[in-house]
């Protein structure tokens, strides 16, 4: 069922995701994704909003970043127990926020920065990402009231159930600074509104805003459920997370060739391809046939080094795409750019199925 928004209409296609991306690694301070975010306010409908931010920790740049939500103090000391008897925990503070009269019910709300004891991995036979992976699924899945929501290196997501404006200012965000942001602004049609299912959704280092919705979740859940993954947190952008962390970092794959996978061409377009992307393409789609993400969808996928803006094939969801010097920007509305640079080098709507990325010094990348 379709929810009513603030100002009493339906907006079948809302949710707002805004992207903002400097190609030279320059910092960026935080206030500019939440004036881009703020104009799309429409677009959602105060049950949820949240950041991504990259390059914000570089004292600890070296150590993986949990943020973790705690519904009760139990729940903490349960779960910093656990994280003691597997980790070198260099700082631990609680994450600075501010009252705010539009954000209430926060949880406990921490911050660790913390490094896997490497006994533990020796004894697991496994390499540090993949400790870390089975650590936040286990906090995940069986500590009763705490929930990782963030555990990447020099990346942080700060998520709320409100406006993202609002949740920008609860969490200070004009105090922190990256090369990448990236924000959503949530309308839920048929999940609930609270703090765990706010957007982003993180593994690692990958982060994802979404909008739109799955009609192939049950198929992918089923798929990605079979090498180890718990989808538990009652919204169909997890386990696009799940996918992306599956075919990249356990599979192997590039950007453009994920994007294959998970917008996959049409057999028609793909029969009048040359032989050799032929080949490629259908081996990608026979190959990972559980992984197509069907469904009317915009994401926003950010990566240490890089983001990637990807459409349904169909292009059910708007997205927008500009450049301005070293910057990139990607949004739901071209409005969200031209709020904070009015003056741009080029824009454009990428197509459906058409991955835009963006990597440090790295410049455009499409998949041809």
């Amino acid at each position: 069922m379709l929810k009513e928004g603030s100002n009493g209409f339906r907006n079948p296609s809302g949710c707002a995701i805004s992207g903002i991306f400097s190609k030279s690694g320059r910092r960026i301070p935080g206030d500019k994704i939440i004036k881009s975010i703020r104009i799309m306010h429409e677009r959602s409908n105060g049950l949820g909003g949240g950041f991504a931010a990259y390059g914000i920790y570089p004292e600890f740049k070296d150590q993986f970043a949990f943020h973790i939500f705690y519904d009760h103090v139990k729940a903490k000391e349960e779960c910093e127990a656990y994280l003691r008897n597997n980790f070198l925990i260099a700082f631990q503070s609680e994450i600075p926020t501010r009252k705010h009269p539009n954000i209430c019910e926060a949880p406990l709300i921490w911050r660790y920065f913390a490094q896997p004891i490497e006994a533990r991995l020796i004894e697991r036979e496994i390499d540090e990402r993949e400790f870390v992976s089975r650590v936040v699924t286990h906090v995940n899945t069986y500590i009763a009231g705490a929930y990782i929501f963030s555990s990447g290196k020099d990346v942080g997501v700060f998520k709320a159930v409100g406006y993202p404006e609002d949740v920008g200012e609860f969490y200070r965000l004009e105090e922190y600074s990256g090369y990448s942001w990236t924000a959503h602004g949530r309308y839920p049609t048929n999940t609930p509104g609270w703090w765990g299912g706010a957007h982003p959704f993180a593994l690692l280092d990958y982060t994802v805003v979404h909008n739109g919705e799955i009609s192939s979740y049950d198929a992918n859940r089923r798929f990605i459920e079979m090498f180890g993954y718990k989808c538990s947190l009652l919204t169909d952008t997890e386990v696009i997370t799940y996918i992306i962390d599956y075919l990249v970092r356990r599979q192997g794959l590039t950007m453009e060739e994920t994007a294959s996978v998970i917008a996959a061409p049409f057999w028609s377009v793909i029969a009048r391809k040359s032989e050799e992307e032929r080949r490629q393409l259908t081996f990608l789609r026979n190959m990972f046939a559980g992984l197509l993400i069907t469904g009317p969808f915009s994401i926003i996928l950010g990566f240490s080094g890089g983001i990637m803006a990807l459409n349904d094939r169909l292009k059910l969801r708007s997205m927008v795409a500009g450049e301005k010097g070293d910057m990139a920007y990607v949004a739901s509305e071209e409005s969200a750019i031209r709020i904070i640079e009015p003056d741009l080098d080029r824009v454009w709507a990428p197509s459906g199925g058409e991955p835009v990325i963006f990597t440090l010094n790295g410049g455009e990348h499409k998949c041809r």
